[in-house]
């Protein structure tokens, strides 16, 4: 053999084999920042630079479920009486829930918004 047919049979391994910005790469990150949205939404925020419609949405729905979710255990944990205790522990339970629900919504890839709270809020564009 010579040297181009040697050269032509020589797979070239140190070539990158995919696109970082390929349609699934990018929608399995959007899928990773939008579950970390719902956990602490101001994560994906201040370091994804180029954001799809998609990681928007369900940043907006983390920072939604944040204001709600604040506002009512500020409210549910002011020292009354035992029913406001109680009712706060059910908020924090529903919260949760909630979060899960986001989740779920980011692994089938869609962009429902959260029951009772989902339409409260459209802060980020």
């Amino acid at each position: 053999m010579d040297n181009q047919e040697q050269q032509k049979e020589t797979p070239i391994i140190n070539q990158p084999t995919e696109n970082h910005q390929s349609g699934n790469n990018s929608t399995d990150n959007d899928k990773l920042w939008g579950i970390i949205a719902y956990l602490i939404f101001f994560l994906p925020l201040i370091i994804v630079k180029d954001r799809s419609a998609f990681l928007n949405f369900h940043i907006n729905q983390g920072l939604t479920l944040f204001i709600v979710g604040l506002i009512g255990s500020v409210i549910l944990s002011m020292p009354f009486n035992g029913l406001i205790m109680i009712l706060g522990q059910i908020w924090n339970i529903l919260i949760i829930i909630l979060v899960i629900v986001g989740i779920i919504n980011i692994a089938k890839k869609e962009m429902k918004p959260l029951p009772l709270i989902g339409n409260l809020f459209s802060i980020i564009k």
